[in-house]
């Protein structure tokens, strides 16, 4: 396992907490409260720990398989409908999401291989990401991809504690199935959609892998 590196910042960040206030509250609570000193000592380093934990990376055997669309987010599959698309496609799609909570890794990884066809961010509301709205009022970033065997549409999308989406393709970019496309910071959801007719290879509550988890299969 390693850290990514838009943890690094919020790493320092949380290690300076923990060891500044640590020792501030060691040397000037009095020895009669050392258990209150303790306990913040303990908290900081939980927020520590947990600071790290969030921005893990770890080791995987991915899932490479032109036919196949992979999961692109770690998380809980909370919808599975046909919906209208009204960005790019402007017509109806079966939407998958994938809700990330918290805990979970929160690198975003391309589905399948192909060329950025379309990109865009879109500042807005921070509403909570299983939301009704936050697909179309929440700050996102809007992205597709396509191939010989056809396009998907992925949104990352922001939730009420993430406050920062990460992209890192743009229009016209070649990119590799499994390799990185984005990052969302504490909390969010990434919505996929496929077209109408697609066999979808998860169901409503489970949980996925991203990069692993065949989410459904190119036609």
């Amino acid at each position: 396992m390693k850290i990514h590196r838009e943890g690094y910042k919020y790493i320092i960040i949380a290690t300076v907490l923990w060891l500044g206030l640590g020792w501030v509250a060691g040397h000037f609570i009095p020895s009669s409260l050392s258990w209150l000193a303790g306990i913040i000592t303990f908290i900081l380093f939980l927020l520590w720990f947990w600071v790290v934990a969030f921005f893990r990376l770890p080791y995987r055997e991915h899932t490479a398989d032109e036919s196949k669309v992979v999961a692109p987010a770690d998380g809980k599959v909370v919808v599975i409908e046909e919906t209208y698309e009204p960005e790019y496609f402007k017509d109806k799609r079966l939407q998958v999401s994938i809700f990330m909570s918290p805990i979970n890794v929160h690198v975003n990884r391309n589905p399948i291989s192909g060329i950025i066809k379309y990109m865009k961010y879109h500042p807005g509301k921070y509403l909570v990401a299983w939301h009704p709205k936050s697909s179309t009022e929440n700050e996102r970033t809007t992205l597709v991809i396509g191939n010989d065997k056809g396009e998907i549409l992925l949104r990352q999308i922001a939730g009420a504690l993430a406050r920062r989406i990460c992209y890192y393709v743009k229009e016209g970019d070649q990119v590799k199935q499994n390799d990185e496309f984005g990052f969302i910071r504490f909390g969010s959801r990434v919505d996929i959609y496929l077209p109408l007719g697609s066999k979808v290879d998860v169901s409503i509550g489970q949980v996925v892998k991203g990069g692993v988890t065949v989410v459904s299969h190119m036609k």
